[in-house]
């Protein structure tokens, strides 16, 4: 009696401590992304899509089913019913089912995420941070410490969220796809032209100003002339073209697959006039650098 007390204990200590763990990841980072962190929450908050879409200029491909997503709060607010819970000594075995699938559910979709658009040639680097290993353990220790037995069941629980997000997020990434290749889009050398500048003009008054320099560049047409700071081209042949300062920031633009050739004389140090629309401005808390994407961008000039 004494040893199944004990045991209940423990239990009852690694639940909550996995609860409190799931709930204070999940507004950590989880994933950097061009020196772009973000968190778990960012998920619901609508923040994923605009840092992806600033980063990799792909948006939210089903904007209509925003709404959805504020069902990841309850990762943080399950967490703390089951804290009560456990300490009233009440089953906790569904709240944290549902907690627990939730949470494995969205890391899966950040890391599946992350993967497509780096193997598109979308971002430079990206890396999962602690916090996301924290918030998997979290959740699967939280499934299964909750009630007594039921193994089996516990066991389908991880196994079919895993199945049921993996393949449900394969159902959908052709939609993805088409945004990755930029299909339906009018050819960027046909689109006119909304401003012209030098890539310090456009980086000095996004640093002074990103709030303001969002509002006027955000989804406009720039074609931007400066020193190439860095060069990349992906197997894929995707490549991107890099304006840099003195201070860190830069301004990237992801280049269409068709002027993979020109790409290929542009050196760092050349003077080079490119086009595209701006996606937005990233700045990183980490790094302290203010990063300035662009998409479907074309090569105008090299002097």
């Amino acid at each position: 009696m004494t040893t199944a007390t004990n045991r209940l204990k423990i239990t009852g200590v690694v639940q909550v401590l996995a609860a409190v763990l799931l709930a204070a990841s999940f507004f950590m980072p989880w994933i950097v992304w061009d020196g772009a962190a973000v968190k778990g929450s960012d998920m619901p908050s609508g923040s994923f899509f605009t840092i992806a879409e600033a980063k990799s200029g792909i948006a939210n491909p089903f904007p209509g089913l925003s709404f959805a997503f504020y069902a990841f709060y309850l990762i943080p607010a399950l967490s703390v019913v089951i804290v009560t819970a456990t300490l009233l000594k009440k089953n906790t075995f569904w709240l944290a089912a549902v907690a627990g699938a939730l949470s494995i559910s969205v890391v899966i979709v950040y890391c599946l995420f992350t993967t497509n658009i780096a193997e598109n040639g979308l971002i430079s680097a990206s890396s999962k941070e602690l916090w996301l290993y924290v918030q998997v353990a979290a959740a699967v220790l939280l499934i299964l410490t909750a009630g007594a037995g039921r193994w089996p069941l516990k066991l389908a629980v991880i196994l079919l969220t895993v199945l049921g997000t993996y393949f449900g997020f394969k159902a959908v990434s052709g939609k993805l796809e088409k945004d990755l290749m930029n299909e339906g889009h009018q050819s960027t050398d046909q689109v006119k032209t909304d401003y012209i500048l030098s890539a310090d003009t456009l980086l000095k008054e996004f640093i002074a100003n990103d709030t303001a320099s969002n509002n006027k560049y955000r989804e406009k047409m720039l074609e931007v002339n400066g020193l190439i700071n860095a060069t990349e081209i992906a197997a894929d042949s995707t490549s991107t073209l890099k304006f840099a300062d003195s201070t860190g920031s830069y301004a990237i633009f992801s280049i269409e697959k068709t002027e993979l050739e020109k790409v290929k004389t542009i050196k760092t140090g050349d003077i080079v006039t490119v086009k595209g629309i701006c996606s937005g401005s990233i700045f990183s808390e980490i790094l302290g650098t203010t990063s300035v994407n662009f998409k479907r961008a074309v090569v105008k000039q090299k002097q």
